[in-house]
């Protein structure tokens, strides 16, 4: 073996396509240029004040060495009374880890399930980095081409169809990144029969689960609590930057989670888990229900006024904030539209080759995490590009 040698499994690690696209994005705007940001999934609201004094409260305590690897007792306490609260579902504080981001949870949940060679079904288009976590253990990523026909999901009987002898787990989620679409109750429990039936593990990415436009958001764990749940405080709660989040297991699977958390994290940062016990509370609620809200107003602006320059959007989404265009009949080569865009008209989004192989030189995705007066700017800067 050559020194200089990098493991395999990196060959399976693709680059985050957007980040490159964002840093030249900067580059221009370091040069005087106006870029309007539609590209990375991060909402443009500050954490709540409420959030950030208890941050700055616990640190004045000192609250800022080691905590348990499963997080601290109320933390897991409150979530476990969110679940109850808002959902209508019980929880034992003692099946919720704390982790650093949706994405620590995602390495433990597939360190603890999946063996080298086994595989994880989900969907393309999807999140990027989900395939990689897989890859990361050694696993095989199964991504299966979904359409507007499931809108953008997986369904039982495509799960049925894909499923075999290497087959560990499906992963779904609801509401979906990049598509903004949703799982119903009905189609989750079907997932769930099909996925038990064959001895394997149900993931739910809830991740976006508070930003809901148009129907109640509900919990895959009022289905079952036989699955496994992730979630964050990046996206409903705006701490992005704070690195927070959970998931939520069977009993069966929390000491192995716990072990391997002990080994990897040691704990969640401290001061975001001090500062996360008042995200819950019915004043900072109050504040992020009002920019869910404010998510709906700029979805219902830019879906038409996409439409109308050529994009097309075959399935409204109902969640997140994000718009999965299909460009085909304005480009083949939605990469080079995107980069040409940012350099010619100064507005960033995501080419669809980040989301998968799945049609992606036909797609790209939009991010209304920027006020409408500024979106308003970036469709008329759209429609220069497009000669329309």
């Amino acid at each position: 073996m050559e020194q200089n040698q990098i493991a395999r499994r990196m060959d399976f690690i693709a680059p985050f396509y957007v980040m490159d696209l964002l840093a030249r994005a900067k580059e221009l705007e370091a040069e005087g240029r106006s870029i309007i940001h539609m590209e990375v999934g991060e909402p443009d609201f500050d954490t709540p004040q409420l959030i950030i004094d208890e941050a700055k409260k616990g640190l004045d305590l000192g609250f800022t060495g080691y905590t348990p690897a499963a997080g601290i007792p109320p933390l897991r306490e409150k979530i476990r009374d969110h679940y109850r609260n808002t959902f209508d579902v019980e929880v034992k504080a003692s099946r919720i880890m704390i982790t650093p981001g949706s994405s620590g949870a995602l390495q433990l949940v597939m360190g603890v399930l999946v063996n080298p060679g086994e595989s994880v079904l989900m969907t393309d288009p999807g999140y990027p980095c989900n395939k990689h976590f897989v890859a990361a253990v050694n696993g095989v990523a199964k991504p299966l081409p979904v359409g507007p026909d499931t809108a953008y999901q997986l369904s039982a009987e495509l799960i049925e169809k894909h499923w075999d002898d290497t087959t560990r787990a499906a992963m779904v989620a609801t509401p979906s990144n990049p598509t903004g679409t949703l799982l119903s109750k009905q189609e989750l429990s079907d997932i769930y029969d099909v996925v038990r039936g064959k001895g394997g593990m149900l993931i739910v990415d809830e991740i976006y689960q508070g930003l809901v436009y148009g129907r109640k958001p509900f919990s895959a764990l009022s289905v079952t609590d036989n699955i496994i749940v992730i979630n964050s405080f990046s996206k409903y709660f705006t701490m992005t930057g704070w690195r927070l989040g959970w998931l939520v297991a069977p009993e069966h699977y929390i000491e192995a989670i716990d072990r391997l958390a002990q080994n990897i994290f040691i704990s969640s940062t401290a001061s975001s888990q001090f500062a996360a016990l008042k995200a819950f509370d019915p004043e900072c609620i109050e504040v992020l229900e009002k920019r869910r809200e404010e998510f709906c107003k700029r979805r219902d602006f830019l879906l038409p006024a996409l439409s109308e320059l050529g994009f097309k959007f075959p399935v409204v989404p109902e969640g997140a904030f994000y718009l999965y265009g299909d460009c085909s009949e304005l480009t083949d080569d939605s990469f080079s539209f995107a980069y040409d865009l940012l350099e010619q008209e100064g507005v960033a989004i995501t080419p669809g080759k980040d989301f998968g192989s799945n049609k992606h030189e036909h797609h790209v995705r939009f991010a209304y995490t920027t006020e409408i007066d500024m979106m308003q700017e970036a469709v008329a800067r759209i429609r220069r590009f497009l000669g329309k």
